[in-house]
Parts: structure tokens; C-alpha cells; sequence
């Protein structure tokens, strides 16, 4: 069957998700289809984190779709959720120590949640988002997120070297 004929799957409450191995999880339709080694990944990683979740192969392809979290048995939503934390985990930057323009890209040296961090930001303007409720959501050179939950709550230091980048 091609792929523009295959019907899309959505994992309902009688589907099992079982854990795999490392992020990759293994999905039991209630027919007895088995699909195994499958990425869960959120299709809106900001807006609806708990809903609409693709489950990827290992050819990079979209094998069925988590409308909710909420709609799954509870096991099965926690594997999943798990799954998700661990490759969508984010470091919270908790103090700034400075940020340098090199050739147009900035390096902030950083501390966070998980040690000192050296982030390469290419683009300010695309790189460094700053949302309504205080937070500031950053992406390095290598496509690491990191977030700031709340950059008024930073040391006056840290402040003053965020301030020419927002």
C-alpha cells in the first residue's frame, strides 16, 4: 500500500504504549498491530504539550498520531510523557556571565540547572524569543533550547547583559 493510500492512525484509549529503550517506545493497537522502536514527538512543542504527539520510525516517517495524553490509559500516557521530558529536556539558564559578539554570532557563558554552559547564538533576532509571561526561550548553534523562566527574576548582572539582546 503506498503511502498516499495508508490511513492515519490515532492511538485510542484500548492502544498500549510500552517503553522500548532509551526515548523509543513500542505501540500495541487493540487489533494486535504491533509497531515497534517508534520516537514520540509533539507536533505543537509550545502550545499543547500533552496533545498531538506523532510516533516516528526509524525511517523518519509518521506511523500514528496521540490526539491527548488524557485520552490513554495511564500507564501508556506515562511512558509517553517520559519519553517526551527526556528529548525535549530543556536546561534553565539561572545566571548570565557574559555574552561577547564574535563575527556576528553571540557567546553567552552561562550557569544553569545542569552546570555552566557556553551557548553559541547565531541570530538574535530569530534565536533569543522572549513570550508574554516573562519567559525567554533560546536556541544555540547546535539546536539546543534552553529557557529562561522568568528574566526579571535574574541577578541584576544577568539582567544588564540580557538587556541589549531583547
Amino acid at each position: 500500500m503506498s503511502d498516499m493510500n495508508k490511513e492515519r492512525i490515532f492511538v485510542g484509549k484500548s492502544d498500549k504504549i510500552t517503553r522500548c529503550e532509551n526515548n523509543l517506545v513500542t505501540l500495541t493497537l487493540e487489533n494486535g498491530a504491533i509497531f515497534e522502536r517508534l520516537e514520540p514527538r509533539r507536533l505543537f512543542p509550545i502550545s499543547r504539550v500533552d496533545q498531538y504527539i506523532t510516533l516516528i520510525d526509524e525511517d523518519g516517517k509518521e506511523t500514528a498520531i496521540i490526539r491527548s495524553l488524557q485520552n490513554m490509559d495511564k500507564e501508556s500516557a506515562k511512558i509517553v510523557q517520559e519519553s517526551i521530558d527526556d528529548y525535549y529536556l530543556v536546561p534553565n539558564i539561572l545566571r548570565i556571565y557574559s555574552v561577547v559578539e564574535n563575527s556576528g554570532t553571540l557567546v553567552w557563558e552561562t550557569e544553569t540547572n545542569r552546570g555552566f554552559k557556553r551557548l553559541e547564538i547565531r541570530d538574535r533576532n530569530h534565536d533569543i524569543r522572549l513570550y508574554k509571561d516573562g519567559s525567554l526561550r533560546i536556541r544555540d548553534t547546535d539546536d539546543n533550547r534552553y529557557l529562561i523562566e522568568d528574566y526579571q527574576k535574574l541577578d541584576k548582572h544577568s539582567k544588564y547583559l540580557l538587556a541589549s539582546d531583547l
